[in-house]
């Protein structure tokens, strides 16, 4: 097989977004693998860069935006699968290189790379007004994710996201959530779907949105309207509250609408990512009568 050269000299990067899913306390210092300072060229590139596994998560890369692939690593079997991604690496000199399952599973740090992995130029958010301003007239739901952190309900909400056709996944001005290599791969595609905008200030972002003729639906576990009886206006924010905490109370009452899941009561609530898939379908059946 013809494979182009490339800088193996150095050893893989796991990937820059880290375990989102735990929350660091005040003081702790930086979280594992970021570097004091972040300055330096090596924690500029950790930053940059994304490590994806999984091959709808690859594909859907090389899809939308094949520039951004830098590095790539398959199995053999993956080969005939991966053609095309092949070609394109040869004609445009992008390294790639067939390993074995066990150095597949060290860059991923996963067993479910699914025979692929490939390192990426990260997609930063854009800001709220940016998306505003090109924002298309018409109906559009969007998801404010309110404290949600752990990497596989974020890939969840945005496979969610992606099948309903949501216009944006809105992260608050603090947040560190970000797109992870095992997010990517549990969004089987979605990742590259749904852009991911950052917020300003929590009442700028509330007067920008309602400006562009949004409603804000908090989704609350219990003493909400009915997810599927409430009549639901056509340009609609669904802000999802953190993992165990819930909504912020004085968050929620700033919010146009308060809705819940109807259940049966045998737990407690549902998981956040599969909360959203419920009231993104509650929304889209709106939509579509």
């Amino acid at each position: 097989m013809n494979r182009p050269p490339g800088p193996w000299n150095r050893p893989p990067r796991r990937d820059a977004a880290g375990p989102y899913g735990e929350r660091r306390p005040r003081g702790a210092g930086p979280a594992p693998g970021r570097e004091q300072g972040g300055d330096t060229p090596a924690a500029r590139a950790q930053n940059e860069e994304l490590r994806v596994h999984g091959l709808n998560a690859v594909r859907a890369v090389f899809a939308r935006r094949p520039q951004a692939i830098r590095k790539l690593y398959l199995a053999e079997a993956r080969i005939p699968a991966l053609q095309p991604l092949l070609k394109w690496c040869v004609a445009h000199r992008i390294g790639y290189r067939v390993v074995e399952d066990g150095d597949l599973q060290k860059l991923a740090a996963s067993a479910h790379h699914e025979g692929v992995v490939a390192d990426v130029l990260r997609e930063a958010p854009v800001p709220l007004s940016t998306w505003l301003r090109d924002l298309p007239a018409g109906p559009c739901c969007a998801l404010w994710l309110d404290g949600v952190g752990n990497p596989h309900n974020f890939g969840a909400i945005l496979r969610s996201a992606a099948h309903f056709g949501v216009g944006a996944i809105l992260l608050p001005k603090d947040s560190p959530l970000a797109l992870s290599g095992a997010a990517a791969r549990v969004a089987e595609g979605g990742a590259e779907a749904v852009p991911l905008v950052r917020l300003g200030r929590a009442d700028n972002a509330l007067a920008q949105l309602r400006g562009a003729g949004f409603a804000l639906a908090a989704t609350v576990v219990d003493g909400g309207g009915d997810a599927f009886a409430t009549p639901l206006p056509p340009r609609l924010v669904y802000v999802m509250g953190a993992e165990g905490e819930g909504m912020d109370r004085a968050f929620a009452q700033a919010c146009d609408l308060r809705l819940s899941i109807p259940g049966t009561g045998a737990v407690e609530s549902l998981n956040v990512a599969a909360a959203t898939a419920v009231f993104l379908a509650a929304w889209a059946r709106t939509r579509h009568g």
